[in-house]
């Protein structure tokens, strides 16, 4: 019998949800991390602490909740909890006090995952099929990675539109009036696309009844005893130092290559469209080649990448060269992003099962959600404004990059040739 799958609307709609429900928690800062220090008076550390917050509540959120995708369809709970999400962004833009920024954060950890992660993978999944894993979540992670940098350049936009001095000039109070527009305009976008999925992210009924089937403890039992889910726990988290090291690439733009906040921002929003483009491509190649050889190449890139940084050799008379690292870390973080589910399948976890293991194995693999920004927070408030800090931190990319290769390596070995 054919295969029948949910449509690309469906897919086009995961899509938009997956990037627009991390815009206000991780987008945004990541793009304009010097003016989010500033308007919100946090040094790296604090700021670091506030994504703890949201790891450790996004931990609890992943077991809970990965269970409550195998029982309900995506749809509603995935536009639940984008409405949710961009509540908070209205009390972002009051730039609240620290402590009750962590509040925030905590909030977000529970919108954003508990609702949201697992039903988004089961669904792309589900989408997938039998023979277009790679496919599904290249298409989803390069769709997400567009969805962030189009937000990222509007965001660039509405910022410098509403900035009434030039960034050279612009004091505290002008960068905070602009920052605020950029929130609330967020804030909106993250609304319609909960409107969108609630009315348009329509499923066939063999997707329904796929999503609909029930667990039992025996099951998480089960998902426990497959090798393939201890190691992707272990590539899933180095892969996510990877990517949680990126924030601070528009920080390096501002404090080693010393360009202003505006230029800055647009290093991380190029950072962004490099996204979609290595998600899509890996993404395409990988249902061609083998996925689980492409996994430990992504992982090479990552290593090349954040040695070239950690060199040193990277000044502001080499914009080259810091434009070429900046694609070839991007190459690697984010194809290691947009494969790491992919793989799932060959590794025997079954789709049924899918929320259930995607609840246990993010509950390790997301822990640099926890301990990654305070750990190059602190690296770089050691070092404030100076690149030894940089390094430091691109040292530590560097060592998770290898452990993540080997870990690929084996999974390749265990699984590469089914």
């Amino acid at each position: 019998m054919k295969e029948t799958k949910p449509s690309w609307l469906y897919l086009t709609l995961l899509i938009l949800s997956g990037e627009a429900i991390f815009i206000l928690p991780f987008v945004l800062p990541r793009v304009f991390r010097p003016t989010v220090l500033d308007v919100l008076q946090l040094d790296n550390v604090q700021l670091g602490l506030c994504f703890s917050v949201y790891g450790l509540v996004a931990m609890a959120s992943y077991v809970i909740g990965g269970p409550l995708a195998d029982k309900y369809a995506p749809r509603k709970l995935i536009a639940v909890a984008l409405w949710m999400t961009a509540l908070g962004g209205f009390l972002f833009a009051q730039y609240p006090t620290f402590w009750v920024l962590q509040l925030l954060y905590g909030w977000w950890g529970f919108t954003t995952i508990f609702l949201f992660w697992a039903p988004m993978i089961k669904a792309t999944r589900i989408w997938g099929g039998r023979n277009s894993q790679g496919k599904a979540f290249g298409f989803l992670d390069g769709g997400r990675g567009m969805t962030g940098a189009l937000f990222s350049l509007l965001g660039v936009v509405v910022f410098s539109f509403f900035l009434s001095k030039s960034p050279e000039t612009a004091n505290l109070q002008d960068r905070k009036e602009a920052f605020t527009y950029v929130l609330y305009f967020a804030s909106i976008i993250i609304i319609l696309v909960g409107i969108l999925v609630w009315f348009y992210m329509k499923t066939n009924d063999s997707g329904e009844k796929e999503v609909l089937e029930r667990i039992s403890w025996k099951d998480i039992k089960q998902v426990l005893k497959l090798p393939s889910v201890w190691l992707l726990m272990i590539i899933i988290l180095c892969g996510y130092v990877g990517y949680k090291i990126t924030d601070i690439i528009s920080q390096y733009a501002e404090e080693v290559m010393l360009y202003n906040q505006v230029d800055s921002a647009k290093v991380g929003t190029l950072l962004q469209f490099l996204r979609p483009a290595t998600g899509i491509l890996f993404g395409l190649i990988a249902d061609r080649l083998k996925i689980t050889w492409l996994l430990v190449v992504s992982f090479v890139l990552s290593l090349i990448g954040g040695l070239l940084f950690a060199s040193g050799a990277i000044a502001p008379t080499t914009t080259f060269l810091f434009f070429m690292s900046v694609v070839v870390i991007a190459a690697g973080v984010y194809a290691t992003r947009a494969l790491y589910f992919g793989v799932m399948h060959v590794g025997k976890i079954p789709l049924t099962l899918t929320g259930t293991a995607v609840g246990l194995i993010s509950l390790i693999g997301y822990t640099p959600d926890v301990f990654a920004g305070p750990a190059y927070g602190m690296l770089l408030d050691a070092h404030p404004g100076e690149e030894l800090g940089h390094q430091n931190v691109f040292w530590m990319l560097s060592a998770f990059a290898f452990v993540g290769g080997i870990a690929a390596l084996i999974y390749h070995k265990k699984y590469g040739k089914q």
